[in-house]
């Protein structure tokens, strides 16, 4: 049963001690209700289904599915779902591409306990929260306005499933790996990788690790 009020969260970090401490945080707001937890992005795809939260806090490093690939996934899924990005990165990047992907606020694990729950509370009420250090330089990109260089971004034009295989391939993750971790075919995972270095104008992993790494899909 929903409890009346109370804003449902699911905490999503491959890490089971992070888990822990932010439940027992959270704990401490009695307008606050963790409903559960996951420690991958697949993970996180099958609570959000069971557990139907308001808020899914996402790291973004995760092996799997990490947090870019779970975003596209959910937002699919479940649209009405808030998406707060609570992870260690502070670098432009991975910002603005989860920005981009419609993430209703980004805050660095090293912030204080009343800035997370500031951002949770906010967030569920239609709003945006970007963490101190991280909102200038969405700023600075807002004043810049878009390069050419980045509307002409090759990437740009992978669809969400293909940029998903990109993560995995990068990863280290075989064909057969993939097909599992996404829930599709062998063949349809080789379809995917193909059209996707295609696009990109890349055919050997090393220079794909190397644009995944300078994207930031890969830590």
């Amino acid at each position: 049963m929903r409890a009346v009020g109370k804003i449902r969260l699911l905490i999503v970090d491959d890490h089971a001690l992070f888990r822990e401490g932010i439940r027992a945080l959270l704990a401490a707001h009695n307008d606050l209700e963790v409903v559960g937890e996951a420690a991958d992005g697949s993970e996180a795809i099958e609570q959000v289904k069971k557990v139907h939260p308001d808020i899914v806090l996402l790291d973004i490093a995760m092996p799997g599915l990490g947090g870019l690939e779970t975003t596209l996934e959910l937002k699919k899924l479940a649209p009405e779902v808030k998406i707060l990005i609570l992870t260690q990165y502070a670098n432009k990047e991975y910002l603005f591409r989860f920005l981009k992907e419609g993430v209703s606020g980004y805050v660095l694990k090293r912030a204080a306990a009343g800035e997370l729950v500031a951002a949770i509370k906010a967030v569920y009420h239609g709003g945006t929260f970007l963490h101190p250090e991280v909102a200038p330089a969405v700023i600075e990109g807002y004043l810049g306005g878009i390069k050419p260089a980045e509307q002409e971004d090759p990437y740009e034009s992978l669809t969400d499933r293909e940029k998903q295989v990109l993560k995995l391939v990068a990863e280290g993750k075989t064909n057969k790996e993939i097909a599992e971790i996404l829930g599709i075919s062998v063949k349809t995972a080789m379809a995917h990788r193909a059209h996707m270095a295609e696009k990109l104008g890349v055919h050997n992993k090393a220079e794909l690790v190397k644009l995944a790494l300078q994207k930031g899909i890969v830590t």
